[in-house]
This record gives structure tokens, sequence and C-alpha cells, in this order.
């Protein structure tokens, strides 16, 4: 910006300048929201107030613990509601600092705990999902021919052996002693195809996205039904492709007619693979009107083989209908019904919520939420990149307070 306006002046000058500038007269906070942010990212952290109702931040603090926070707040006894995450140190700071105050569990974070319970819920059961996949009499026992390797991840034979020639060229000349430049010079490669060659142990390693056997594509959660209509003699590949549209697919016909010539020329059977606990867990976390008709058929299907996975589903819906519709008194019956049930992870978050109810059934039931807190903690990511890391705390809280 000097250099814009033709001002002769260095950088540390400006820092310096801003520096010193007044910090504003910010009022009393009537509704405050608490968060963490990463000044050294898993080893050093501050925390970020902000006013709820204006908007604006009123104060940085260079650490997050318990009795920094407590202590800012006992100098502001005008403070009525303080949104926070779940974190214990903000939970112990808010209580004896602002006793007065009513504490609000954010309802983002309380879903993103729910969705994480659930997802190791469905991985504890991911033998349930196999329900999904057409069995195939006779055809899974069926050896692969000599010639080829049936456990190899490579689904191109000739890629497969220009890597492994690749990879066996210059680990010779590696041992030989030629340095990293000098073998990319001599095979023409760049300094990074090199140094991938050289940090695999074996060529394995080198497996990257579409010569893999477990790249997700469009086309995984139709292939049980392609699968099922093939069985049933249908091969034409535009007629299935054609059928499956309806149920929501978005992908191409080229991709569906090579997985049917993937079926009609592979010495092995070619089918789907059961849905990863991740997929299965975004049905359940989603609404079901917003769910194509192949999920949601494939989502009973799974419910129905999986009496723990069903009542998963229906504790995850009964949260999500207590949330939306701001009915946290019914939180207590909520987590008795959640212990009656076979669902360890849950169980975990239900004793979680427990130790925090207050804050939980407020945050459920109060307007209030920590959503502009996390948009401040995402500007002074931005605001520290700015710096280049010149200068400390100081100055950035200066800047965060000054910023428009």
């Amino acid at each position: 910006m000097a250099r814009a306006f033709g001002v002769s002046i260095s950088r540390s000058a400006v820092l310096r300048l801003l520096d010193a500038l007044p910090e504003p007269e910010v009022p009393a906070p009537r509704v405050v929201g608490v968060d963490e942010y990463a000044t050294r990212k898993g080893r050093v952290y501050g925390t970020v107030l902000v006013d709820v109702e204006t908007r604006r931040p009123v104060d940085l603090l260079p650490d997050r613990e318990a009795s920094s926070l407590a202590a800012w707040l006992e100098k502001r006894p005008g403070i009525e509601i303080v949104c926070r995450d779940r974190a214990p140190f903000f939970a112990e700071g808010a209580t004896a600092g602002a006793p007065q105050a009513t504490q609000v569990a954010d309802r983002w974070h309380l879903w993103h705990n729910l969705g994480e319970a659930a997802e190791r819920a469905v991985a504890r059961h991911r033998h349930c999902l196999r329900v999904l996949v057409p069995d195939r009499e006779g055809k899974a026992d069926e050896p692969a021919p000599p010639g080829e390797k049936a456990d190899s991840p490579w689904r191109s034979e000739r890629f497969a052996n220009r890597v492994r020639a690749r990879h066996a060229t210059v680990h010779a000349l590696l041992e030989a002693g030629h340095s990293r430049r000098s073998i990319g010079r001599q095979l023409q490669m760049t300094h990074r195809t090199v140094k991938s060659l050289a940090d695999a142990a074996k060529p394995e390693d080198l497996f990257r996205g579409q010569w893999q056997h477990n790249r997700t594509s469009v086309l995984d959660e139709y292939k049980p039904y392609l699968d099922e209509r093939w069985d049933e003699g249908c091969t034409n590949a535009w007629k299935l492709w054609e059928e499956i549209v309806p149920l929501g697919y978005r992908g191409s016909y080229g991709r569906v007619s090579a997985y049917l010539r993937e079926k009609r020329t592979s010495p092995r059977p070619v089918t789907a693979q059961p849905p990863a606990p991740r997929v299965v867990t975004r049905w359940i976390l989603s609404r079901p009107e917003t769910l194509t008709e192949i999920e949601q058929l494939r989502l009973k299907a799974v419910l129905a083989n999986c009496p723990e996975l069903d009542a998963l589903t229906g504790h995850v819906r009964s949260f999500a209908h207590m949330l939306t519709e701001r009915q946290g008194e019914r939180l207590p019956q909520w987590l008795d019904a959640v212990r009656q049930d076979d669902l360890p992870s849950l169980h975990t978050l239900a004793a979680g919520i427990d130790r925090d109810r207050n804050a939980v059934i407020a945050g459920l039931t109060l307007p209030w939420n920590s959503g502009i807190v996390e948009g401040h903690v995402n500007r002074i990511k931005m605001l520290k990149r700015q710096m280049f890391g010149r200068a400390g705390f100081a100055l950035l809280r200066k800047r965060v307070l000054l910023a428009p």
C-alpha cells in the first residue's frame, strides 16, 4: 500500500505505527461468544471473544486456559449469555468467571459430535452392510487364471510394469552412487517424480487415484442394481443406463458401459462393493426426503438387516428433530433412550452431554450460537498469513480489534 501511494517507509515502521494506535473502546457485551484460535496449530492456542449481538470481536487472549477466561469474564459482570463449544476449559472458565450467565453449547458442534459417534457405530457393524451386495452363488470361488495376479491393486498391467521398471532403475542408480538430480537428468524426469520413486520402498507404494481398485465412483451405489439386472439376463448397457437415470444416477453412459464391458471380459466375477461406513453414515444423517430413491432403498435394506443401526437411525433423527425444532426439554428422554440400546459410541456421547447437560439444553432451546465466532476464527487465520510471522500476539490482537 505504501508503494501504491508513493510513501517511502519500511515494513517495520508500518508495524510500529500500527502497534502505537490506541485500542478501540468496546462496550461490555451482553452475549459473548468464545472459541479458540491457533497460533501454532497443535501446539499454541489463544482465545477470541466476540460480541454476538454486534458481531464484533471484543478481545483476544494469549492462551485458552480456564483461569484467563474466568479473569476476563469477572471484569464484565453484565454478561448474560456465553456461547461456546463443549471444550472443558471454556466450560470451567465460564462457570468460574460468570456464574450468573447462561452457557449455550453450540448446535453445530453437537451435531458434529453426533455424526462422529454415528460413524463409529456404523463401522462397528460394517458386516451388516454386505446385505447390499447381491450374492454370487458359485462365482466367488472361481480361481483366477494362473497368468493373472488376483491381489494386484493395479487395473492396467502395462502401467504396472512400466512403474516397476522405473522404480527399479531409479533405485539401481541410487545404489550406484548417483544423486537424485543426476538421475533426473539421465532419465529426463522431474525432481518430484524422482523423489516419489526414490522414497517408495516398493512399487506398490506408488498406487494412486484411478489405478486403485477402491476408488469411489458415482456409479458405485447403482452397481447392486446393475448386478441384479445382469443376472436377470439384461446385458444392454444403454437400456440399463436409461433405467438408473430415473433412480438418481447423474453420471455418463460411458461409466455404465465400461462396468458392463468389464463384467463381460473379466475372467473373474465383477460385482459391486459394500458401501463404506462413511457413506451409510451420510444416509443416516441426511433428511430422508433429500436421499435419492436408490439410497432410500439401500438404507432400508441395511436397517432391516441390523437392529442396532435401525436404533441408531431412530436416535439420530430424533436428535435432529429436537435440534431443528428447538425442543431442548426432550434431551433427558433422548439420553435415557440411547442408554437402552447396544450402541457404545452413543453411550460415550451421552455421557459427555450429561456432564454438560444445562449448556446443551440451552443450545437446543435458545436462538444463540457460535457461528459468528467461527467466522472470526477464519479471519484471524487470514490476518496471521498476511503478517508472515513478523509480529507476535500484541500486533495480531491490535489488527483483530481494529479491522473494519
